[in-house]
């Protein structure tokens, strides 16, 4: 099996790479969604969060007050290091859990859609890294439309390397600033290439 690394800056289009891969018929794994499932109210690590953030951070629901923790964690850096301690362990562990499934049933080609990939040291475990990256007033665009204020995107940046630092420690470039045909065909050439 050939597995890729993929990782790339916030709105970048990781999520497109993800499902334009998953279309070619690559298995594909996003850490994203292993974290919003790790914080359901019936998980281990929603009670560590609970139990280290408090109270105000849980919805009348039970459900994890996702915007609240996030404007915590992305002003406070030890708030943000004592959430990536709950979290970071599980989600490697439930990725590579699912990259050994992959190997055990032969899959040709597999991908883990890593946002922090090189900050979380996970590039070795990779035979490709691929960084998904577009120009940074695009990005900034896309940001904007997901009702982040400009404070909200340099917070949440400010806690990643630098876009520029993802795609010289990548193997491969995917550029988004063109049309879906565009950023499709891009990873077409880099599926033929491996």
């Amino acid at each position: 099996m050939k597995l890729f690394g993929i990782t790339g800056g916030l709105g970048m289009g990781k999520s497109t790479a993800q499902s334009l891969l998953a279309r070619r018929g690559v298995s594909v794994v996003d850490t994203d969604q292993i974290a919003r499932d790790l914080v359901a109210p019936d998980q281990p690590a929603h009670a560590e969060i609970q139990s280290e953030f408090g109270p105000a951070f849980i919805n009348p629901d039970g459900t994890l007050n996702r915007q609240t923790l996030a404007e915590k964690v992305f002003a406070d850096a030890q708030a943000r290091q004592l959430l990536e301690s709950i979290l970071h362990p599980r989600i490697r562990a439930c990725w590579q859990a699912e990259v050994e499934g992959w190997r055990r049933q032969e899959v040709a080609l597999g991908a883990v859609v890593i946002p922090l990939l090189f900050e979380t040291d996970a590039a070795s475990s990779f035979d490709f890294t691929v960084c998904v990256a577009c120009s940074a007033a695009l990005q900034l665009r896309r940001l904007g439309e997901r009702g982040w204020t400009e404070g909200e995107i340099q917070r949440r940046l400010a806690a990643q390397w630098p876009v520029q630092r993802k795609v010289d420690a990548s193997d491969h470039v995917v550029w988004t600033d063109g049309s879906m045909d565009v950023h499709a065909a891009q990873w077409d050439r880099l599926l033929r290439s491996v």
